[in-house]
């Protein structure tokens, strides 16, 4: 811990200090262009001084621009798709002071307005490759299940990225597995990012900004999962009026309220959600359905302060949690709390410094009561980190990038307490402590008109630290007979076990002609926690593991090679990209493993390597009246782990070779748009009994030594949905309906087999007392999770 802060601390006073003059300059004009309505910065807008129109700067993410000139007064011209274009008169007593403009927007206009931060051409000329962006007004216009809009199911209509299967958001992205997608709300990451056992995420689509998967070249700055980035943001509140919108639907209802917080420096954005499914179990007339509760909530705040013009603070909370309770015997509850502080400082025009801090935390709880078996279960774990970083714009064609970033991770001890009177016994087991530093340094250079580069390097330095508990096994193998000789009890912050690696990323773009480009990509990721589970699915008690004496830390190269290519005036974009991923010291569970109460989990998984491939197709429209996109992927994963599948290569169950996915949206008027996706996977890889046995009288399966050797049918289903805005009567509230329909065609996509009895020929005849037995058959009972299912949501804003 010493360590880490005697090698921080002096670059951390090297990105404050830095001298103001650095980079200055001092014959140019800076500005931020907002919308007028909302407030909100128009990021892409263009800025020329009049009679320059070639000479065009455009305003970054945050709607600001710096535009050189060598004399005034001048005319300033800023324009934006949609909106009124800015002519304002510049004199010489504005040289050092920034500048707002304003822009309305054109109500003429029946095309959605898009804002963006890139300009039109981005998608061929950028270095970025394996990137795909959602906005807000995109995930909103996605038809959704019970109609509750969801951001995970939103990126898994994306090429490249898979599901378990029916009802789950779990993200499987390029061959790797849900815990090794770094999912991150203003930069702190989410350990658990769903609600109701995976079937909604826990993103209030009101509260977002825009989301970016980086799923081929995750930038040097991040790191600590092998497979993708989900980088989230929150949208700021608007520092002019007070203003909201929300929506009351099937199962949830949600409200979001922003506005200026103290003055115009400040703002504001609070937003809140809750189901009442646990209300409508209180109206049933049976009383074991009454006495239940099901339901989740979610509360999140951002505040905004500028200090000057130099300074930007903001800081952001999420909480949410969820309930189920069965009857007042069981109990299942989870939650997370995530925090996080943001200072963006412009050191002057080319140089800026960003220093972040945050805190992750999350916790559950399993109670049962029973006058014999009653227990209490609990655990929680967290994740703590400070990340600073410096940014200078070298020249129009150059940027740097570097900085730092520690971790600290603490996963406390699995609690079981029994209830009072209880037969069971107490199970505590040892905390796990990580320590993680990172330093990072990258930088995009022009090496001409036609040739782009992007190169980075990251140097990742991790420590199991104290206080916790090491077994030494016989022969030093945790996995033979698993026979303990000794203990090592540490103190904090005592190191226990270290390793580091060396991350380089690398990528490139050519431009073979008008509209054509060339890129390619090479990443390497170190992953030092991973989940260790039995389900595929995700669970709320999903155990996560550090890497330690026996357990090593994973390791992953991917090869990305592409063709970019926009069509039609860049209305068209068009993708095709190829990919080879490995994977080095990849870990999963032997058969009949058991993770939950196990202090000593290293002897219940096994070790060894994996490799996924894959082609991916994008068609993307993103202006007009008709937006989507129609992705397909071809993809394949493999592990080999010895010890499993008779130590020959296996799918993991998530393997899926074809997958399709269509995405489209039409504005028919100014108040009524349709929607549909239609989606098509192969089925998921799994493992049938080859037989079945009897014990006690009951048929049971019985599995072979081979792993995930079958599947389940191709997966298929089509949704709908229409928005309907009422008449707009000049009104301070505004409202609109959206009607969907889940799985139109009432598809039966399988969620599970059981292998069993069945009795009478009725899948649902349970033996006992005055039920006579006639005939009994071994069978197969298939269960579904939906058929078709319509919902209705009423979405306002005033």
């Amino acid at each position: 811990m010493k360590s880490a802060v005697i090698v921080y601390l002096p670059v951390m006073l090297v990105f404050l200090y830095l001298p103001q003059s650095f980079g200055q300059e001092n014959n140019a004009i800076r500005g931020i262009v907002k919308d007028r309505v909302s407030d909100d910065p128009l990021p892409g807008a263009t800025v020329y001084w009049e009679g320059e129109s070639q000479n065009v700067v455009v305003t970054d993410t945050a709607g600001f621009f710096m535009i050189k000139t060598d004399q005034l007064p001048r005319l300033l011209v800023i324009k934006f798709v949609g909106y009124g274009e800015s002519r304002r008169q510049i004199t010489d007593k504005e040289w050092d002071k920034e500048l707002k403009f304003f822009l309305s927007p054109e109500e003429i206009s029946l095309d959605e307005v898009v804002v963006s931060d890139k300009r039109e051409d981005h998608h061929v000329v950028s270095t970025e490759i394996g990137k795909n962006t959602i906005s807000a007004s995109v995930l909103k216009s996605i038809p959704a299940l019970f109609g509750e809009v969801d951001l995970l199911r939103g990126i898994q209509l994306l090429p490249g990225v898979n599901t378990a299967g029916e009802g789950t958001t779990g993200l499987f992205i390029r061959g790797g597995s849900a815990d090794q997608n770094l999912i991150q709300i203003d930069g702190a990451p989410i350990f658990n990012p769903s609600h109701f056992f995976g079937f909604f995420s826990v993103f209030n689509p009101d509260a977002l900004h825009d989301v970016q998967l980086y799923k081929g070249n995750i930038p040097a700055q991040y790191g600590g999962r092998l497979s993708s980035l989900i980088d989230i943001s929150l949208k700021e509140g608007n520092t002019q009026k007070i203003r909201g919108e929300g929506g009351i639907g099937s199962i949830s209802s949600r409200v979001t309220v922003d506005g200026p917080l103290f003055s115009e420096n400040s703002s504001f954005v609070v937003s809140g959600r809750r189901t009442y499914a646990d209300i409508f179990l209180g109206l049933s007339s049976n009383e074991n359905i009454r006495n239940n509760s099901l339901y989740f909530y979610d509360l999140s705040g951002k505040l905004m302060w500028r200090k000057g013009e130099k300074d930007k603070f903001t800081l952001s909370s999420y909480y949410g949690a969820d309930y189920l309770g069965l009857n007042g015997q069981f109990g299942l509850g989870w939650a997370n709390w995530i925090s996080s502080f943001n200072w963006d400082r412009n050191i002057n025009e080319r140089t800026f410094f960003d220093v972040a801090a945050y805190r992750t935390h999350y916790n559950y709880l399993i109670a049962f009561s029973d006058e014999d078996s009653g227990f209490d279960w609990s655990n929680n774990f967290s994740e703590t980190g400070l990340r600073g970083q410096l940014t200078w714009l070298a020249d129009d064609a150059t940027e740097i990038r570097a900085g730092v970033h520690s971790q600290l991770y603490h996963f406390a001890p699995i609690n079981l307490a029994p209830a009072e009177g209880s037969e069971i016994e107490e199970i505590n087991t040892n905390p796990r402590t990580g320590l993680q530093n990172n330093v990072f340094i990258s930088g995009i250079f022009n090496a001409g008109p036609k040739v782009s580069l992007e190169a980075g390097l990251r140097w990742s330095q991790y420590q199991q630290i104290g206080r916790g508990v090491d077994y030494l096994y016989d022969e030093d193998d945790p996995i033979g007979n698993g026979s303990i000789r000794d203990t090592l009890d540490y103190r904090f912050p005592q190191r226990m076990q270290h390793y580091q690696g060396i991350e380089p990323r690398v990528a490139f773009r050519y431009l073979m002609g008008e509209g054509l480009s060339l890129k390619g990509a090479y990443n390497r990721n170190y992953q030092y926690i991973q989940i260790a589970t039995n389900s595929s699915a995700g669970l709320p008690i999903d155990r996560w593991v550090p890497a330690g004496r026996y357990i090593r830390p994973i390791k992953s190269d991917q090869f990305s090679l592409g063709v970019f290519k926009n069509l039609h005036q860049n209305q068209w974009e068009l993708s095709l990209e190829g990919y080879y991923k490995d994977f080095d010291n990849i870990v999963d569970l032997k058969q009949g493993a058991t993770m939950l109460f196990n202090d000593n989990v290293e002897t219940e998984m096994l070790s060894g390597i994996g490799w996924s491939y894959g082609v991916e197709f994008l068609l993307r429209k993103n202006i007009g009246n008709t937006t989507g996109w129609l992705s397909y992927t071809w993809s394949r994963v493999f592990r080999k782990i010895a010890g499993i599948n008779e130590n020959e290569p296996y799918n993991p169950r998530f393997d899926r070779p074809h997958d399709v996915s269509l995405v489209l949206n039409h504005q028919l008027s100014r108040r009524v748009r349709v929607s549909g996706t239609f989606i098509y996977t192969s089925g998921v890889a799994v493992t049938f009994p080859i037989g079945s046995y009897k014990l006690d009288y009951q048929r049971l399966p019985l599995y072979g030594p081979r792993r995930n050797e079958d599947r389940f049918p191709d997966y298929h289903r089509m949704d709908v949905a229409v928005t309907l805005k009422n008449k707009d009567k000049g009104r301070w509230w505004k409202g609109s309906w959206n009607f969907s329909i889940y799985n139109l065609y009432n598809r039966t996509n399988p969620f599970s087999y059981q292998f069993t009895d069945i009795y009478n020929d009725q899948i649902n005849f349970a033996p006992g007392p005055g039920q006579e037995i006639e005939s009994v058959r071994p069978g197969v009972i298939m269960t579904y999770l939906f058929g078709i299912l319509p919902s209705v949501t009423y979405n306002f804003e005033f």
